[in-house]
């Protein structure tokens, strides 16, 4: 979406834009409040942000705004640029921009998409039973799982909770992509781990986890490919 009130410079990012195939304006809007009703609508990947326009500036939008797109300024003011990084801003571009320049930033802004893409993607909410109790538990916060008799022990950031289950039932719930087996009694979150030295594991939070002989080719190949 672009959000400017000049319409010149409505004219020449949808001329730049025609030339990328990653990009399609789909709204405009010529005031910040018409962008923020927009933006509760539908959701949108970009947002090209002017600074200075009228009743609402471009940053004071920002602060409004509840959805999470990537953000390029597009100003002719450059005394914004600090206040729009501190905004999370992907890019600023000030006025008058060449081609190169736009193709710079929003190729920064599609590379942050395909990054938020992939975490989303990997990204997993578990219901755990425990005690009576279904727990949400968010992937990305376990550690690691761990077989304990009938029951599998599943280690967060925050806690351990015991649950009346199988390791080998979790194998086809939490993300293959994130999470491999290295023993018959672990299963480890691969974005925990510190380091790895011959046939152990030390986590964040200094936890030490075996790996089994019958598990660590796979577990190695697991790693050089994430």
């Amino acid at each position: 979406m672009i959000v400017d009130d000049e319409p010149l410079a409505h004219n020449v990012i949808i001329e730049y834009a025609s030339d990328l195939p990653y990009l399609e304006i789909c709204e405009q809007a010529y005031l910040p409040a018409k962008a923020l009703q927009i933006l509760k609508t539908r959701p949108l990947d970009l947002v090209f942000l002017d600074i200075k326009m009228p009743k609402m500036s471009g940053l004071e939008m920002l602060r409004l705004n509840d959805s999470n797109p990537e953000v390029i300024v597009t100003s002719a003011y450059e005394e914004h640029a600090l206040e729009s990084y501190e905004l999370n801003v992907c890019d600023y571009l000030l006025k008058p921009f060449r081609l190169d320049r736009f193709i710079q930033a929003t190729e920064k802004a599609l590379d942050n998409h395909k990054l938020k893409y992939s975490e989303s993607k990997n990204r997993k909410t578990l219901i755990i039973k425990s005690d009576k109790k279904l727990i949400p538990v968010d992937s990305n916060d376990i550690l690691y799982l761990e077989s304990y008799g009938n029951y599998v022990k599943v280690w967060t950031i925050n806690e351990c909770i015991v649950t009346p289950r199988t390791l080998y039932s979790f194998e086809d719930e939490i993300p293959s992509s994130e999470f491999y087996k290295t023993h018959k009694s672990f299963i480890v979150n691969r974005s925990q781990i510190e380091f790895i030295e011959g046939n152990s594991i030390r986590l964040k939070n200094k936890m030490i986890i075996p790996i089994s002989k019958n598990f660590k080719q796979g577990f190695l190949e697991f790693m050089s490919l994430h």
